[in-house]
């Protein structure tokens, strides 16, 4: 059976194993096997004789799709990434075609008793009567955000074999390192000129973002002191039941008890012996002055235990990692009516909704280009039961469509 474009590029791609590696964050990229799927984005994009760079150091590749109209138009930009989550296997994924999804249960793997259960994904009602691409359950499927990176060149495949239709400047980039919070740590402004940008990254058919967390890391470390357990009263201090008694001065606000626009603090690692413990967390929240408190509660709680046990005996390092680019794109909403408008014509009812989490929109946003996240049309995101809908990728590429005619048709520079 043939499929449009879109689903052509996504099903060649996920094949392509990107995983990013949160143990390599020191260099970008952090898997030099991300540059296979951005050796492939180049070449495809070269044939289209467009005029595209590969950044071959650190693995990004920008494309110009120069304007075809007489009018000065606002230069815009779509972006995506390339690399997807270590969560679950990326290796070898072998992505299925479900047509005309039925509405139950979906067995991923018979063998393994793999199973993408209604009750765990209640989403997946909606998607009845259209066609779902899913995994065989050994991997995740790439959506985030191979989906992006799809649609993204099905819109420059089309608008180079279409020239009557009429657009300004079009800037493309496909970044790696997301997945890790480094994507756009090398991300060239200089080749990469658009006024404003839209990173195609999101979930859903019709959700929107244009604010994220503001974001910290913290890693708290603590010194014990080690003797033998038979002559250990009153000097012995175990290092892993300070860090406890740390935690449990910590708000149970965490992401299993959240929601919406509530922040967290989030442990996700510790390790350590009696004389020696680490902990890390991340902190999150949409509100800037809540999480500035957020972190001054961890310095507040470090301080309060040096003083029960001696000085330096905790150490507190705190880093912010981005902040809620709605400080920046609420100057600029025209660009998110825009988004709005480009859904409507599009058919789709638009979900304007904050992200848990951020992209790399948060921290371009803040280097002076405006950039709000667009759905790629699928869920599940960072695991085996991954799916994306074939519809609606196809509409999201007439979302992208309707964009680029929306400022064709505007002066507002």
């Amino acid at each position: 059976m043939a499929y449009s474009k879109v689903v052509e590029n996504f099903l060649r791609y996920v094949k392509i194993d990107t995983q990013s590696s949160e143990a390599c964050t020191d260099k970008v990229p952090s898997t030099e096997k991300q540059h296979n799927l951005a050796k492939m984005l180049y070449q495809e994009l070269s044939d289209m004789f467009l005029e595209c760079a590969y950044h071959t150091e650190h693995c990004y590749i920008y494309a110009v799709i120069p304007s075809n109209i007489q009018e000065e138009v606002p230069a815009i930009g779509f972006i995506a990434h390339m690399d997807t989550s270590d969560a679950v296997s990326g290796s070898n994924v072998q992505p299925r075609i479900i047509e005309q999804y039925h509405g139950e249960d979906i067995v991923l793997n018979e063998e393994k008793q793999i199973v993408t259960r209604v009750t765990d994904f209640p989403c997946l009602k909606n998607y009845t009567g259209k066609s779902l691409i899913v995994t065989d359950g050994n991997t995740l499927l790439g959506a985030d955000d191979k989906a992006g990176v799809a649609e993204i060149m099905a819109l420059a495949e089309f608008l180079v074999s279409h020239p009557d239709f009429k657009h300004g400047k079009i800037y493309i980039g496909f970044t790696p390192d997301e997945e890790v919070g480094n994507g756009v740590e090398f991300f060239d402004r200089k080749e990469f000129k658009a006024d404003y940008a839209y990173t195609i990254d999101g979930g859903k058919l019709g959700e929107m973002s244009y604010e994220c967390f503001n974001a910290a890391s913290a890693k708290i470390t603590a010194a014990g002191k080690s003797v033998h357990p038979g002559t250990a009263k009153n000097i012995m201090r175990n290092a892993m039941k300070m860090l406890y008694e740390f935690h449990a001065q910590i708000p149970n606000e965490c992401p299993e008890n959240t929601e919406g626009y509530q922040g967290f603090y989030h442990l996700t690692d510790m390790q350590g012996t009696v004389d020696k413990a680490a902990a890390e967390y991340i902190i999150r929240d949409h509100d800037r002055q809540k999480f500035e408190e957020r972190k001054e509660l961890f310095r507040r709680t470090v301080d309060n235990l040096n003083q029960k046990y001696g000085e330096n005996v905790f150490r507190l390092e705190l880093k912010d990692s981005y902040y809620n680019m709605r400080e920046i794109i609420e100057k600029e909403m025209h660009i998110v009516d825009n988004a709005v408008e480009a859904m409507k014509q599009a058919g789709v009812v638009p979900q304007i909704e904050p992200i848990r989490g951020g992209t790399d929109g948060a921290r371009l946003s803040f280097e002076g280009l405006p950039c709000p996240n667009i759905c790629t049309g699928s869920e599940a995101h960072h695991g085996r039961h991954e799916f994306a809908c074939i519809e609606d990728m196809e509409t999201v590429v007439e979302i992208l469509k309707n964009l680029v005619k929306i400022y064709a048709n505007s002066n507002a520079l």
